[in-house]
C-alpha cells in the first residue's frame, strides 16, 4: 500500500466513520482517533459484503458506500458501548 493509498483510507475512514455516528442515536463518548478507525474497518467490511454479493467494487458503487455506512453504525455503536465513559 502506498502512502496515498493510506491517506486516502484514512480520509475515507473518517468521513463513513463520523456518517456513523451520526446514524447511531445518542452521544457517543469516543475520541475521534476511535472514529476513524471504525471507519477504515467499516470500509473493509462493507467492501468485503458487496464482493460477497458479487457487487462491482472498482470505483464508486452506491450499494458498496450503503454497505460500508451500514457496517459503520454497528462498529460504532459497539465500539460506543465497549468504550470507557
Amino acid at each position: 500500500m502506498t502512502i496515498g493509498g493510506i491517506i486516502t483510507a484514512i480520509i475515507f475512514g473518517a468521513i463513513i466513520g463520523a456518517l456513523g455516528r451520526l446514524i447511531v442515536p445518542g452521544k457517543q463518548n469516543m475520541p475521534i482517533w476511535l472514529t476513524i478507525v471504525a471507519g477504515i474497518i467499516a470500509a473493509f467490511i462493507g467492501t468485503a459484503l458487496a464482493n460477497a454479493f458479487g457487487l462491482e467494487t472498482q470505483g464508486w458503487n452506491f450499494w458498496e458506500t450503503l454497505f460500508q455506512i451500514a457496517a459503520a453504525v454497528v462498529v460504532v455503536a459497539l465500539l460506543a458501548a465497549l468504550w470507557p465513559k
